[in-house]
């Protein structure tokens, strides 16, 4: 491939994903078209399928994407914090923010959710990226309570889906009744409550400077390949 084309092409992807979400959030998942896609973006049908061979690849491609995008907010938020703000409470503030851009993909990923129980090739898919996601969650969570001086006394992928269960069973009634419910209500009130529940004080372990170093240590003492600070999310 030419050198040219070689360096338009991540242009191109990201001009494709990004008319992807907001076609999507528009029309729907399953009325969308890759024409109306495309037009969008500005750019073929030639384009589009050089990068995606379906609209379910699209839809991973954008999961995978906001996946990642919410993982690094995150941790950029949690890096900040001094020694002392090494809180439960300030950790549940931090993953209770709702971006404002977030309602978009709420509402492409509820869609896709729906396609995929009623289609089991889509689930089995799905439940692969859902898996890599909690994967991260689980991790980054336990590599943050230990920071604070704690740890998990329940399994970390079940924290992880109940994590993700309150987060978009919270944002599908703040989408619904936003007055009443604005988006990150639920976290903020009951997150740090169930840390506290499912969690204990490690002993004789006193709170992590909060530097990514001791993020690094942790991961060393769990036998895992260093990784920076930036990696720990919740």
């Amino acid at each position: 491939m030419p050198k040219g084309v070689t360096r338009r092409r991540p242009r191109t992807r990201a001009a494709l994903l990004k008319a992807a979400l907001e076609t999507f959030a528009e029309h729907g998942f399953h009325a969308t078209t890759i024409e109306q896609i495309c037009e969008r973006a500005g750019y073929t049908r030639g384009a589009y399928y050089s990068n995606f061979a379906s609209k379910e690849e699209l839809f991973l491609a954008l999961f995978d994407e906001h996946s990642d995008r919410t993982v690094r907010r995150l941790a950029e938020s949690i890096d900040a914090l001094t020694a002392e703000e090494y809180t439960l409470t300030r950790l549940a503030e931090l993953a209770a923010r709702v971006e404002p851009d977030e309602r978009d993909w709420y509402l492409v990923t509820t869609e896709f959710t729906l396609h995929a129980i009623r289609d089991p090739q889509a689930a089995w898919v799905l439940a692969r990226h859902d898996a890599r996601l909690r994967t991260e969650i689980a991790r980054g969570l336990t590599l943050v309570l230990r920071r604070a001086g704690r740890e998990l006394t329940v399994d970390a992928d079940r924290f992880a889906r109940l994590l993700i269960a309150l987060r978009e069973g919270g944002l599908a009634q703040s989408y619904v009744e936003p007055a009443e419910l604005p988006p990150g209500s639920l976290e903020r009130q009951f997150l740090a409550p169930l840390l506290e529940v499912s969690t204990r004080e490690i002993p004789g372990a006193g709170a992590s400077t909060g530097t990514g170093t001791g993020i690094d240590d942790a991961a060393e003492g769990e036998g895992q390949s260093k990784r920076s600070g930036s990696d720990a999310v919740i």
